[in-house]
């Protein structure tokens, strides 16, 4: 989402009023416009709405956008090795420590995008706040941090991904977009295509934080302590985050395919490994009902994790994704299907 795409092109389909919000702040701030429109304040506007500069290449791509003619596939290596998993199907692990998780926190994501922060302020206010709140989460045993995740046998067949039984029975499929031109990149090229007569293996895992921290913050609000549960919801979503990156890591070290790994946390950030973390609702993966299929097979229910009717997952500071362990895998944008 951005301001432009939001005010423009949602602004133009949807009746009523559409603003964007850049982070809790911001949109405490909307809060307060619209409010004092509302109640008839003299002056009170809402922010102008943002147009955008250039005509959206995005808006008219589906239209205009046609497939190439020829192979479907795209040109990723189809002979790299694959990876022996530590077992076949799902595992619960329960009580991880924050300590384990908490270097993996993304601060830069924490201070600047969740708290709104900048410059100095970070250092004065930001970091003094998170050990503070750090050290809150501990005492008051506010996290139950938990994961679930499993390794499964699978082969390709198109832009589709096949997950397959102990008997190599279809289990499951998950179905990705494909790319409209370039390389023509779909997910389901990262693993052995079926006619090629091997077997595959994919990554799932979903983590929570745990409904503790959920419900504080809730407390905050209802208390209109904002600052406070503002900043207690940033670290809970960042931390949810930062347990997800843990975890990859482990999974990635079960495949053996971490050797690669950055000794830096910003290398990490910037997906300088083998095997990435593909989270549902994002370009390569868009499809929230594909999440269904994760949890019948991963039953988060174990870990306290439970899926809406709307495909959202409840605690809201849980995460899930798709680990590929193919070496060309990178994120990507995908169009309309070919």
């Amino acid at each position: 989402l951005t301001r432009a795409y939001v005010e423009q092109d949602l602004h133009e389909i949807y009746q009523g009023e559409v603003r964007y919000a850049r982070d809790a702040f911001e949109g405490l701030r909307l809060m307060d416009a619209l409010m004092a429109v509302k109640r008839g304040v003299p002056g009170a506007t809402l922010p102008e709405l943002k147009q955008r500069r250039v005509r959206s290449v995005a808006a008219t791509a589906v239209l205009e956008e046609r497939p190439e003619v020829g192979q479907v596939r795209s040109d990723v290596a189809v002979d790299n090795a694959v990876p022996a998993p530590p077992f076949w199907g799902s595992r619960v692990v329960k009580g991880i420590q924050l300590k384990e998780y908490a270097s993996w926190l993304d601060e830069g994501a924490l201070f600047k995008g969740q708290w709104g922060l900048k410059g100095e302020t970070i250092e004065r206010e930001g970091r003094p706040r998170l050990r503070m709140w750090l050290d809150r989460l501990r005492t008051e045993n506010l996290l139950e941090a938990a994961v679930v995740h499993g390794y499964y046998p699978c082969v390709s067949k198109g832009d589709d991904l096949i997950l397959l039984d102990e008997h190599g029975n279809e289990r499951t499929r998950f179905t990705f977009p494909r790319q409209g031109r370039g390389r023509r990149l779909c997910l389901a090229d990262f693993f052995r295509p079926e006619e090629s007569g091997e077997t595959d293996v994919v990554g799932l895992q979903v983590v929570t934080v745990g409904s503790r921290i959920g419900e504080e913050t809730a407390k905050l609000f209802e208390a209109d302590a904002y600052r406070d549960y503002l900043e207690l919801h940033g670290l809970s979503v960042q931390l949810a985050e930062a347990l997800a990156e843990y975890w990859h890591a482990r999974v990635r070290a079960e495949l053996g395919i971490a050797d690669g790994d950055p000794d830096s946390l910003s290398g990490m950030f910037r997906t300088e490994y083998q095997g990435c973390r593909y989270s549902l609702g994002y370009p390569a993966c868009p499809d929230l009902e594909d999440r269904a299929k994760i949890a019948d097979l991963l039953r988060p229910e174990r870990i306290g994790v439970h899926l809406s009717e709307e495909f959202q997952l409840h605690p809201e500071q849980s995460t899930d994704a798709i680990v590929v362990h193919h070496p060309e895998a990178s994120y990507f944008n995908a169009g309309g299907r070919a």
